[in-house]
């Protein structure tokens, strides 16, 4: 692959810069993390092995059809909004950003379904429409939902946990708010219909976590989605990429594809840059990675001692589930199918101890169908319709071959659509590409193949996650899903919005 190096002449170059800083990968917790640095003095270069930006947040184009790879909601505008400001530009400018009606359809096994709607009297009326002798507790929920947000989110995500005393502080806030019990358990005190106990807990499963145990702080999500909304980008997500490369490259930065970092160099306990498979060397006043924490550690700092992060100690963390991805175009539009579709299967709680706890593929699924062109018909080619589905698998420590299970796997998915949400939809398919463990592994390099890092649980929350200021290198920070406060785009835009108290200004730098 060859060496890309994206840039055009800057709008402005910030002149007698003399520090540099190196960002290892470009996601969307690198992209932040370069605006944030160049808006602070740095001279930023975004190393990417991959032949374009984007990391998890990636997009494809096969036959005429545009396909996010990743994450495909946007749920903290703010957290956008603000890296434009730090180049004195708008969001808009660059990104339209559009907010939902209707966040999602979830679909039941049982043929009942529930529309979470942007509206709070509508959802409250869709609550009381499922079961009416619930909507005083789903009130008091999202009351709790609220004061978690405000203690969990507003407080906290923005700030390192270096020390256990940053972690002591906050454990009585914790604790008060039943932050020891699991989202599933938290929910459970509040309604009792299954369909609104799945409604409402079924949030850390979109940043990795299980919610028979992820810790109750994750509750916070539904007030996100409530007072913030649910947005998705014109165009796609990848127009939030394309608009971060473009900041970046206004601040005098580069972002260079094609380039694969082979080891963090360290020297008397400090980064001072990287070294590239091509045997090239950047030298650098810090280093920055947006790496998987797992491969930071295990792999670009295999030659160099530690003492937190050791290859024993990462094997023997948790890390989340996978999934498994099937992009595919239809020749026919399907316009009675949302922009946001949860399919249930027939067991929830068995169905996530299959995948986190014995770790097995089975034969029901669970499913989440994203269907951009229902409301931005330039995705597909006229007259058809973009689609990705995804489903939870177990990482790879699971005895699951995906060289040849995929293929089969695939087509248990797509009998299940056609019978259900997309009639016919074997002989409507005219592109189709699949994402498995393995590419997770292969392709994204994170470790056994999880598609968020280590998996949220207590003892590894906060103070408990790969700090974003390396206990072990001096001037090494770590930024994306794997470090604090966690994955899903809020959590990996905030890790970079950390640095802001971690790193000093370019001209303060010793």
């Amino acid at each position: 692959m060859s060496n890309y190096v994206y840039t055009r002449k800057p709008r402005h170059v910030m002149k007698n810069v003399t520090r540099h800083a190196v960002v290892i990968g470009s996601g969307f917790g690198g992209l932040a993390a370069a605006i944030r640095l160049g808006a602070r003095g740095y001279r930023t270069t975004v190393l990417e092995r991959l032949d374009q930006p984007g990391g998890r947040a990636g997009v494809f184009r096969q036959d005429g059809f545009v396909f996010d790879a990743g994450p495909t909601i946007v749920t903290a505008p703010f957290l956008f909004e603000e890296l434009w400001q730090l180049c004195g530009r708008r969001l808009s400018d660059d990104v339209e950003l559009c907010p939902l009606d209707m966040f999602y359809r979830i679909l039941f096994d049982d043929g009942g379904h529930l529309d979470c709607l942007a509206d709070a009297d509508a959802m409250t009326r869709e609550i009381a429409r499922i079961s009416p002798d619930d909507v005083d507790g789903y009130e008091r929920f999202m009351h709790h939902s609220r004061d978690v947000f405000r203690i969990g989110f507003e407080e906290l995500s923005g700030v390192p946990f270096g020390s256990l005393a940053d972690m002591a502080r906050v454990v009585p806030s914790l604790v008060k708010l039943g932050g020891l019990r699991s989202v599933h358990s938290t929910v459970a005190k509040y309604v009792r219909h299954p369909h609104l106990r799945f409604a409402l807990s079924f949030h850390p499963l979109f940043v990795g976590g299980d919610p028979f145990s992820t810790p109750s702080i994750y509750c916070l999500i539904s007030y996100l989605e409530r007072h913030m909304g649910v947005h998705f980008a014109v165009g796609g997500t990848g127009k939030l990429v394309q608009g971060m490369v473009k900041l970046i490259e206004g601040q005098g930065g580069a972002l260079r594809c094609g380039s694969d970092v082979k080891e963090i160099l360290v020297t008397d306990g400090k980064a001072t840059g990287v070294r590239l498979t091509s045997g090239e060397v950047l030298t650098s006043d810090i280093v920055v990675s947006d790496a998987d924490a797992a491969w930071t550690y295990q792999t670009l700092l295999a030659g160099t001692k530690r003492r937190r992060w050791t290859d024993r100690k990462l094997a023997r963390s948790h890390y989340s589930m996978s999934l498994f991805v099937w992009y595919f175009g239809t020749k026919r539009k399907y316009r009675d199918v949302a922009h946001h579709t949860i399919m249930l299967g027939p067991r929830y709680r068995e169905l996530t101890r299959d995948i986190f706890k014995r770790k097995i593929l089975a034969p029901d699924f669970s499913l989440y169908l994203h269907h951009p062109t229902a409301s931005d018909p330039t995705l597909a080619p006229p007259g058809c319709d973009t689609f990705y589905v995804l489903s939870p698998v177990p990482h790879l420590d699971g005895n699951t071959d995906w060289t040849t299970g995929a293929e089969p796997y695939r087509r248990a998915i797509e009998t299940r659509l056609s019978e259900t949400l997309l009639p016919g939809l074997e002989d409507e398919i005219i592109t189709s590409r699949m994402f498995t463990p393995l590419d997770f592994q292969n392709r994204l390099l994170s470790a056994k193949g999880a598609a968020f890092g280590l998996e949220p649980r207590l003892t590894q929350s906060a103070w408990f996650r790969p700090h974003n200021r390396s206990e072990d290198v001096q001037g090494l920070y770590l930024v994306g899903a794997g470090t604090h406060p966690g994955a899903g785009v809020p959590g990996v835009l905030s890790s970079a919005r950390v640095l802001d108290t971690l790193i000093p200004p370019a001209h303060a730098l010793r």
